[in-house]
């Protein structure tokens, strides 16, 4: 597949055309959700979707985008049908909860993030670096799979103190492998939500797959609990979630509360990390003076927490790369009373549809939106856009818990690959961004690894 735009872009999928029937464009979209969507987008500050039924509205203007997140999320939760294909594998978890349910999630789940936790986790994150440098070896490879077996690792080891190569990590991880690659994180009915009487086009049936991880993960959680109980617990992620209290009502998670929990962490620190790192890998691969910049930083890395300071290039790069291909491309809230947004009116549940994926290439926003440029981020174009048009891990109070650990995950592992490593892409092997559970390649990002 060619990229839409001038020839030397990073891949970018064809937009459709800009009228089609509901129909086809349900089979688009069930195909791939960034494909289906019209060129306008890229430009357009609001969008309204019309069906027989019902309109949705896609937002892309900043202040809009602010009012929805930020100003006032209580006005805007999460849309009930997002969680039509993943409840069965995260069942009531921070993903997907809403109101006083998931502020009370939050109240336990985020001291455990908290700045000075990323420094306790930075050891387990620097062992996973180490092992995933140590795997790569000369010869062509999938950089995705590379990737996702790095991330699983990280998540591993500073959420239950253990290493992929463990048996219970490694059924995990092949089944979440199994998933990912059938699950789309958001489905036609949470997009364009038709009425309950008509067939949901979801892919294949994946409960069986979700009941599999949750059991798995099940396992891991009891066995904890039981550590917990006998005083032997390492002090790790999970531990520090499962003992923390509601400052409220004194409670903490129940088993069943653990496990939803557990569930999303391993989807959003496993998925979305591995999504932006295989990425990022290509868009260095494809920009060698890039990539020689990022491997001459890493060879002053010493292993200590302070590195993460002088990663600035890495850094750089990784915001780069979850803003060219967001991990999670398209999130749904919905109105809880009638709004007006640019002198259109919103009734009470409608569907606001706002596009990580559309806003972070917006033409009226971003200089060179459609071009990989880490030095952006020192303008005063990339600085403005960043505050008001970068949200890969949403933004405001829905905030993702993790987005400081990504940012230390993400240009760790970059920096420490590419110290030993170079990576050069692989002739007539141009990915194509697809998304599914998140903005993947189909078929691969094949690389060509040489040591450095």
């Amino acid at each position: 597949m060619s990229p839409d735009g001038p020839p030397g872009l990073p891949p970018k999928p064809p937009s459709r055309a800009e009228r089609v029937s509901l129909w086809r464009y349900a089979k688009l979209f069930r195909a791939d959700i960034l494909s289906a969507q019209p060129a306008r987008l890229y430009r357009a500050w609001m969008a309204e979707f019309r069906t027989p039924f019902f309109r949705s509205y896609l937002v892309n203007q900043p202040d809009l985008v602010k009012t929805v997140l930020k100003d006032r999320p209580r006005d805007f939760p999460k849309s009930d049908r997002i969680g039509e294909g993943l409840r069965p594998l995260l069942g009531e978890s921070v993903f997907l909860t809403n109101g006083a349910a998931w502020e009370r999630q939050r109240r336990i789940i985020d001291p455990a993030f908290e700045g000075g936790r990323l420094r306790d986790t930075w050891p387990a994150m620097l062992a996973a670096s180490e092992a995933a440098a140590a795997r790569l070896a000369p010869g062509e490879l999938e950089a995705e799979e590379q990737a996702s077996h790095a991330a699983a690792d990280v998540i591993f080891r500073t959420l239950f103190s253990i290493p992929i190569e463990d048996r219970m990590a490694q059924a995990v991880f092949h089944e979440f492998r199994a998933y990912q690659r059938s699950q789309p994180i958001l489905n036609l009915a949470a997009f364009v939500p038709l009425p309950r009487a008509l067939p949901r086009f979801f892919r294949r049936d994946t409960k069986r797959a979700a009941r599999r991880i949750r059991a798995l993960i099940t396992e891991l959680t009891e066995r904890r609990m039981a550590e917990i109980a006998a005083g032997s617990a390492p002090d790790d992620l999970a531990t520090k979630i499962m003992t923390t209290r509601d400052p409220e009502t004194g409670e903490t998670f129940t088993t069943e509360e653990m496990v939803d929990q557990v569930a999303i962490f391993f989807l959003a620190g496993h998925e979305t990390s591995a999504s932006a790192l295989g990425w990022a890998l290509y868009l260095l691969a494809t920009h060698p003076e890039w990539q020689d910049r990022v491997a001459e930083e890493a060879q002053g890395m010493t292993g200590a927490f302070g590195d993460m300071s002088r990663l600035r290039v890495a850094r750089d790069v990784f915001r780069e790369a979850l803003r060219l291909y967001p991990p999670v491309p398209m999130m749904v809230r919905q109105t809880t009373c009638p709004e007006r947004f640019r002198d259109r009116d919103l009734p009470k549940g409608a569907q606001v549809v706002l596009s990580p994926w559309h806003l972070h290439r917006h033409e009226r926003l971003w200089e060179n939106p459609d071009g990989f440029d880490p030095a952006r981020w020192s303008t005063e174009n990339g600085r403005a856009c960043q505050r008001d048009a970068y949200i890969p891990f949403s933004a405001g109070a829905r905030v993702c818990p993790g987005a400081g650990f990504a940012m230390v995950e993400g240009p760790l592992l970059l920096a420490r690959l590419l110290r030993d490593h170079r990576v050069a892409p692989v002739p007539g092997r141009v990915p194509e961004p697809v998304a599914h559970l998140t903005v993947r390649a189909k078929g691969g990002i094949h690389l060509r690894v040489d040591p450095r």
